[in-house]
């Protein structure tokens, strides 16, 4: 009796060991998914957009998306949480889904940090810190010894959380009293910008880059620690007196966890293929994004990283929204 018993245990292992070969050969036969946690024509949609389409031709499978916006994004990313685990619903997860929202609601609906496996990070972006051409301002370092100097000399407008996370992460680093104003958009504050009425403003590469062309605003510094290709010029913030300051923006996909490593690895592998087209990384330049990559633990590490960081600058900050 023991050589069929022995038999049947080495039939087992050998079908175990060959399932996810098998898995990752028939992966996909049908549609994917992917959900955006913001409206459709967001800057995060259009690219997704972009990319599903690259993605299905190489995989031979439709990539959808399904746009369910709201909560800051919590109510997508936790229906995407809920998801089965098969590879077939992704999520495309931003700074604020799997990082910044758990610090920021108390209760998001999903844990980032448990409910999802990382696939790879996709693209990320800096912050600019622009004045309008005619300021006397024309570096970081300067608006901080103005400030220092007088606290009320430059106020610095903030239309988003990610914006307001710049200005409390420089007075924290820099030891500099800024003056941060909210805003409920980039319109708004752009029009109180052109207009006189606040003297600074962080905002996204996208908002800016046509006043910065058409030389109404002057960037005096972006918040990633080396040059920007979606500024050209500008001096980086960690250059200018506040070393190792860095504030990036940014896009990662994510599946349910669970999802099978050879399925990971199969979209790890068609997403890197796509990202490494210089045609891809020209278009998502465009877009407003610089392309990333890289492997499922790179993004485990930078997500896990990028906690530690903004958690105690939130809560020193004392940011909530509810």
């Amino acid at each position: 009796m023991i050589k069929p018993i022995a038999g049947s245990v080495l039939t087992a292992v050998s079908l175990a060991l060959a399932a996810p070969a098998a898995l990752a050969n028939s992966y996909p036969d049908k549609p994917i998914t992917i959900v955006v946690a913001y409206p459709a024509g967001q800057g995060t949609d259009v690219a997704t957009r972009y990319l599903a389409d690259l993605v299905a031709k190489d995989l031979g499978q439709p990539v959808v998306i399904d746009n369910r916006p709201g909560a800051g994004g919590n109510i997508g990313t936790s229906y995407a949480a809920r998801a089965e685990n098969d590879g077939y619903t992704l999520t495309m997860g931003t700074n604020a889904t799997h990082v910044l929202n758990q610090f920021l609601y108390s209760n998001t609906g999903y844990e980032a940090d448990k409910d999802f496996e990382p696939v790879l990070l996709v693209g990320a972006f800096p912050m600019v810190v622009a004045v309008t051409t005619d300021s006397p301002l024309t570096s970081v370092e300067e608006l901080l010894a103005a400030v220092k100097a007088d606290p009320r000399a430059a106020d610095v407008a903030m239309p988003s959380t990610t914006a307001r996370l710049v200005v409390e992460l420089l007075k924290e680093e820099s030891g500099v009293p800024l003056f941060g104003v909210p805003y409920k958009g980039s319109a708004n504050a752009l029009s109180d910008l052109l207009g006189g009425q606040i003297q600074v403003t962080v905002d996204t590469p996208t908002a800016t880059r046509p006043h910065i062309a058409g030389k109404k605003l002057r960037p005096i510094g972006v918040t990633s620690t080396e040059p920007s290709k979606l500024v050209p010029g500008a001096t980086p913030v960690a250059s200018q007196g506040v070393p190792g300051f860095d504030v990036t923006a940014w896009n990662a996909l994510f599946a349910p966890k669970g999802t099978p490593q050879a399925v990971i690895d199969k979209l790890n592998k068609a997403f890197n293929d796509v990202l490494s087209r210089p045609e891809t990384q020209a278009r998502l330049l465009e877009m407003g994004f610089e392309v990333k990559g890289g492997t499922p633990a790179d993004l485990d590490e930078f997500t896990s990283s990028e906690r530690v960081k903004w958690e105690p600058v939130i809560e020193k900050a004392g940011l909530k929204i509810n």
